[in-house]
């Protein structure tokens, strides 16, 4: 049986102004510093570009860990550091995890950090 995905507002969407426009508060701030940080690793960045130009941008973990040379733990690591910071969802189909790309995750930071 398929479960349906919980609907996930993207984090950080409409949750701070351009930083350059207005000064960020300590909330916000820290906010968008968790997300900038799960994004700051090279392995995570090649993860979200290859669920990102997958069919559907959605891509099973077990098709992730050769394109990127980890071990099936270490990727589903990184999946989790994203899915965490609200860039990526996760189902579970049967005994593997499928991650898709949370529609507008991405589009909020460069929202945030556009002047």
């Amino acid at each position: 049986m398929v479960s349906p995905l919980p609907l996930i507002t993207p984090a950080g969407a409409a949750c701070c102004s351009s930083l350059v426009r207005d000064p960020l508060s300590a909330e916000d701030a820290a906010h968008l510093a968790r997300r900038l940080k799960a994004l700051a690793d090279p392995t995570r960045l090649r993860l979200i570009s290859i669920v990102a130009a997958s069919a559907g941008q959605e891509a099973c973990v077990c098709d992730l860990t050769d394109p990127v040379g980890l071990s099936q733990p270490t990727v589903s690591h990184h999946l989790k550091v994203l899915a965490e910071a609200g860039f990526l969802a996760r189902s579970q189909r049967g005994t593997w995890a499928y991650y898709a790309l949370v529609p507008g995750a991405l589009e909020s930071v460069r929202e945030v950090l556009a002047p």
